[in-house]
């Protein structure tokens, strides 16, 4: 609790920002690492995974997926997969989308409230950076994080206790 102030309110208002205020806010780039022709189904695979957005795969979450840099062909139907190699890593199932070369990139939209937020290590896969974007400047605010920063806390088990 702070000190009143002149109308009598002495505490502080937190909040979180949800959705609705941050969601545009985030924009993840992943990039195509390859095109993999299944016997029914186009898999578009990127470098991006659950790992960096975790909605598709915990509950079905939906977000457009754009190209960066859009081709003028007719589109194609692919199933947009990261690669954590886990059935549920999928951003996209029977998505229409322009033509993919690997390389290209992609950006996955209104994940503002949920990229960063809901990001795990999980298959040993460091947080990605995060880069701050005004207008024609940017700022990387939180860097790639690293293989021993990932790690730093893990220790061989020194002394064994028994229950």
């Amino acid at each position: 609790m702070s000190a009143p102030d002149e109308r009598g309110f002495g505490g502080r208002i937190l909040l979180e920002p949800g959705r609705w205020l941050v969601a545009e806010a985030g924009i993840p780039l992943t990039r195509v690492l390859r095109i993999k022709q299944g016997r029914q189904r186009r898999f578009l695979v990127v470098d991006a995974g659950m790992t960096e957005l975790l909605r598709p795969s915990l509950y079905d979450g939906w977000h457009e997926i754009v190209p960066v840099s859009r081709r003028q062909l007719p589109p194609r139907i692919y199933d947009v997969v990261g690669p954590v190699c886990e059935s549920s890593d999928t951003f996209a199932v029977d998505r229409q989308l322009p033509p993919c070369e690997p390389g290209d990139l992609l950006m996955i939209k209104t994940t503002g409230a949920y990229g960063a937020a809901m990001a795990s290590n999980y298959n040993s896969r460091p947080l990605a950076a995060e880069v701050l974007v005004d207008h024609d400047r940017y700022a990387v605010v939180r860097r790639r994080q690293t293989f021993e920063e990932m790690i730093a806390g893990e220790q061989t088990a020194q002394h064994w206790d028994s229950t």
